[in-house]
């Protein structure tokens, strides 16, 4: 049976350009507005990726508007981690940094081993692919955890 929906969730990758974007965008789609959801990189030093937003666009996810922001920036601009219910890295890294920060709050900090696609593939379609095979990794952990969209309590 799946968790009910939190009331708020913070993905978080490496760099808030491919996994952690991809993923947020995709838990809005699915779930709605019921929950707020953000996300966040161990550094923000890229812009979104390309591929990510072609792959979400297949499946109706629009991540064009999307800027990429670090957990130090988060924190500039007035946003608490411990208000959020969970926090869920999608990296080794984040998952450490995300530990660090929130040591002093209860709060779930969640592991979700997801593939980087970056640098996996040299043609366009076999990059594609791999970022596919990303989203479609998101969209299995989002489903398993809180289940079909739609599906909600």
């Amino acid at each position: 049976m799946p968790d009910p929906l939190p009331h708020s969730v913070l993905f978080c990758c490496d760099h808030n350009a491919v996994r952690s974007p991809m993923a947020e965008g995709i838990m809005k789609k699915f779930y709605g507005t019921d929950t707020y959801v953000q996300s966040a990189g161990v550094k923000s030093d890229m812009e979104i990726d390309g591929f990510s937003i072609a792959v979400c666009r297949e499946i109706g996810v629009e991540l064009d508007r999307h800027r990429t922001r670090s957990f130090d920036e988060m924190e500039e601009w007035g946003d608490d981690l411990s208000s959020f219910d969970v926090i869920v890295a999608l990296s080794p890294a984040s998952q450490r940094r995300a530990l660090e920060l929130t040591r002093f709050f209860h709060l779930d900090v969640v592991y979700w081993p997801i593939l980087d696609p970056t640098g996996l593939a040299q043609t366009r379609e076999a990059r594609l692919e791999a970022y596919r095979k990303t989203r479609d990794q998101i969209i299995g952990h989002l489903q398993q955890r809180w289940g079909l969209p739609g599906e909600q309590i």
